[in-house]
């Protein structure tokens, strides 16, 4: 669960939704191949035979509260020939837009860590 307190109350969101919010938007912003595991804890559980179809959403995002703002960190692989600052500012401001036109929480700040490129 994912809580932010603001001047109207606290703010409650499903971890499930909000990471598959995020997945959703970033797969479909052109030029990404894939999200990719960002964290010793999703490479455990991306082994693990009975989590296939949940991980898939959590894979390459971690989201953390700071000054009652979010900071979501995304790890992605770009196609080969497109241009990696533009895909990476349209990821940033996707992201920034959907979930605070989704949720009404304020996100800080989007990075973006591209991993790879492949053909």
């Amino acid at each position: 669960m994912i809580r932010v307190k603001n001047h109207i109350g606290e703010i409650t969101v499903s971890q499930e939704y909000f990471m598959s919010l995020i997945s959703n938007t970033v797969t479909n912003c052109f030029g990404v191949v894939q999200m990719n595991i960002s964290s010793p804890k999703q490479t455990v559980m991306a082994s693990l035979p009975f989590t296939k179809d949940k991980e898939q959403a959590t894979k390459g995002i971690t989201v953390r509260v700071g000054k009652d703002k979010l900071v979501v960190d995304l790890h992605i692989t770009v196609m080969y020939g497109v241009n990696v600052g533009a895909v990476v500012r349209s990821i940033m401001n996707k992201v920034r837009y959907t979930v605070e036109e989704s949720t009404g929480i304020s996100v800080e700040k989007v990075n973006v860590y591209v991993d790879g490129i492949r053909t």
